[in-house]
C-alpha cells in the first residue's frame, strides 16, 4: 500500500513560490488554442489568473508546482541530449541541455531527434514524401511519458541519448508499482499517472490521453513499420529503446556517421556539368539522404572540420545547390534546382 501512494505523489499539487506573472503567456495562449481546436477545452483565453484558475494550477496569487513547470520558462527542469559515434558514450559528436517549460522541452526535444535521424524519400505517389526511419509520433509520445510521468523531485535530468543503433529516452521516474509495460501494451489497465494535474492539461490540449495507451500507441506504430522497441524499468527510472532499422536490418542507408561510399564521389557534378570538390559532392550526397544533418554531423561523416564543412555549405549555397529552410536550430537543408530533377527526388 505504501508504494502505491508513493507512486502518485503530492508535489504538482503543492504550491510554489512562484508568481502568477512568472507565467509565459505565449505558451499559455498556445495552449488554450489548441485545447479548443481539439474539442477539449471550452473556454478562450481572457486573463492569465482566470484560465490558470480553470484549469486548477493556482493557489491565490502563487502558482501550483504542475502549473510552474507546464507555464514556466524557469522552472529547473532539464533535458540532455546528446548524438554518440558508437554504440557507447565514449565518444560524443553533439551534446544539448535544454531548458524551460514542459511544451517548450516536448518541442526542443522532439526537434533534436528528429534533426539526428535518417530520412528517405518516397516517391512512389504524386509528390515527394519524407519519411523517419523511427516514427516520429512514437517518438514524440515517448517524449511526452518521459517529462509526464517523470519524478520530479529527482534533480536527475530526462536524458535523450542517440547512438549508432539505437535511440534511448530515459527519464527519472519509477514506473507503476507492480504492473509491467506488457500490462499496458497487451491488457487494458486505466492510466497511472504520477502527476495527475500535468497529465490532465496535457490531455487537454491532445498531446495524451488517459487511457494508458501511450505504449500500446508506440508498440503498435513501431511494429507496422518494422522498428524494434523495447521497454524497460531500471532502478533509476524508465527507459524506452529504439532501435534504428538502417543499422540493425542492414539496409543499403547512407548513415549519418557514415561516409559517403568512394565509387559514388563524382557522380553528382558529372550530370549537373558543374564542378563540385570532393567535400561538396559528399556534402550533397549525406543532405539527400539526412536533410537535418547538423555541421557537427556533417563534419563527422566526411572526415573534415567544421570550418571547412561551413566553407563548403557557402560554395554550394552560391552555386544555387543548396539553401538553408528555417533556423538554424530546428530548420534543414534543402537542396535546390536541376540536381532535384536529375536525380528524380
Amino acid at each position: 500500500m505504501e508504494k502505491k501512494k508513493n507512486y502518485v505523489y503530492s508535489w504538482g499539487a503543492e504550491v510554489s513560490e512562484t508568481p502568477i506573472s512568472d507565467v509565459d503567456v505565449s505558451s499559455l495562449r498556445l495552449f488554450i488554442k489548441k485545447g479548443k481546436e481539439a474539442g477539449r477545452i471550452g473556454f478562450s483565453f481572457d486573463s492569465v489568473k482566470n484560465v490558470l484558475n480553470k484549469l486548477n494550477l493556482i493557489k491565490g496569487t502563487k502558482l501550483l508546482n504542475a502549473g510552474r513547470a507546464l507555464f514556466c520558462k524557469n522552472n529547473r527542469i532539464e533535458v540532455q541530449a546528446a548524438v554518440f559515434a558508437g554504440h557507447d558514450k565514449i565518444t560524443f559528436l553533439d551534446i544539448q541541455s535544454f531548458h524551460g517549460n514542459l511544451f517548450e522541452l516536448i518541442d526542443k526535444s522532439e526537434t533534436y531527434v528528429k534533426e539526428h535521424i535518417n530520412w528517405r524519400a518516397d516517391l512512389s505517389g504524386s509528390r515527394r514524401i519524407e519519411i523517419p526511419e523511427i516514427p516520429v509520433r512514437s517518438i514524440k509520445e515517448a517524449i511526452i511519458n518521459s517529462l509526464c510521468h517523470r519524478d520530479f523531485a529527482n534533480p536527475k535530468s530526462n536524458e535523450i541519448a542517440i547512438y549508432r543503433d539505437r535511440i534511448e529516452i530515459f527519464n527519472p521516474g519509477q514506473f507503476p508499482y507492480e504492473y509491467s509495460p506488457e500490462d499496458f501494451i497487451k491488457g487494458n489497465k486505466p492510466s497511472i499517472p504520477r502527476n495527475p494535474l500535468i497529465a490532465e492539461t496535457l490531455y487537454r490540449s491532445e498531446d495524451i490521453e488517459k487511457w494508458g495507451s501511450g505504449l500500446r500507441r508506440i508498440s503498435e506504430e513501431c511494429k507496422a513499420t518494422g522498428v524494434k522497441v523495447a521497454f524497460e524499468k531500471i532502478k533509476s527510472g524508465f527507459m524506452v529503446t529504439f532501435y534504428r532499422p538502417g543499422i540493425i536490418q542492414g539496409q543499403a542507408r547512407l548513415l549519418a556517421t557514415e561516409t559517403v561510399p568512394e565509387g559514388k564521389s563524382r557522380q553528382l557534378g558529372e550530370k549537373l556539368g558543374v564542378k563540385l570538390g570532393e567535400s561538396e559532392e559528399k556534402i550533397l550526397h549525406l543532405l539527400i539522404v539526412n536533410k537535418f544533418a547538423t555541421i557537427n554531423i556533417i563534419a563527422q561523416s566526411i572526415g573534415i572540420s567544421t570550418t571547412a564543412v561551413e566553407n563548403n555549405l557557402i560554395k554550394l549555397k552560391g552555386k544555387g545547390l543548396l539553401r538553408r529552410i528555417g533556423p538554424d536550430k530546428g530548420g534543414h537543408w534543402e537542396i535546390v534546382g536541376k540536381i532535384m530533377a536529375d536525380r528524380g527526388i
